[in-house]
């Protein structure tokens, strides 16, 4: 009943709500990426949705285009400024999700959005975090985020999928706030984001 019917009117509730509200920090962010960063303020990407349907998500930049002598990207820990690490350690960089919300592309809560690539690669069992709309926070994003595993961090997802309720949904949101404030699981042991899935 909740997943049918509520969680999609909650979400878009909250997020026009909370793009209201924080739309003074919206702006103050993205004349920050301006001068810091340059353009484009906004980082477009498209990820996979509810049912593998693709959608382009929206971040705020957090990295340079700086490339080497043959016009390849530089490695994320070099284009990754100190002012990027602030966003990402703050989750401001997240905040133009917020429009994904509203659209419907996404919800709250949910698993959390990764590369289009990343489809070939699921088993069976993995595939089911698509059976619902991904997250701006998530059951793994609050048990870990990029600390842990990409197997764990899976499991999380279906097991997230196979248990929704708004009293789970409420449980994930709060915890986020104490993630957030206090930082955690921003990265990885061996990356300043998250290793690349292999499979």
């Amino acid at each position: 009943m909740y997943q049918r019917f509520f969680k999609r009117f909650l979400d878009f509730t909250l997020s026009l709500i909370a793009i209201i509200l924080l739309s003074p920090v919206l702006i103050i962010v993205a004349i920050l990426v301006k001068i810091k960063l340059g353009s484009p303020v906004i980082f477009c990407q498209e990820r996979p949705g509810k049912d593998e349907k693709l959608f382009k998500m929206y971040k705020f930049r957090s990295m340079t285009s700086e490339r080497d002598e043959v016009g390849n990207l530089l490695p994320d820990e070099v284009r990754l400024t100190s002012f990027g690490k602030k966003l990402r350690s703050t989750s401001l960089d997240e905040l133009p999700e917020l429009f994904n919300i509203l659209k419907g592309d996404m919800s709250i809560v949910g698993p959390r959005p990764l590369l289009v690539k990343y489809l070939l690669l699921y088993n069976e069992k993995q595939k089911h975090r698509h059976d619902v709309r991904p997250g701006f926070t998530g059951y793994a994003q609050v048990n870990g985020r990029n600390s842990i595993s990409w197997e764990e961090k899976f499991n999380l997802d279906v097991e997230y999928v196979s248990n929704i309720s708004f009293i789970m949904d409420v449980k994930i949101i709060l915890k986020t706030i104490k993630v957030v404030l206090f930082k955690e699981g921003i990265s990885s042991d061996t990356s300043v984001t998250m290793e690349e899935f292999k499979g």
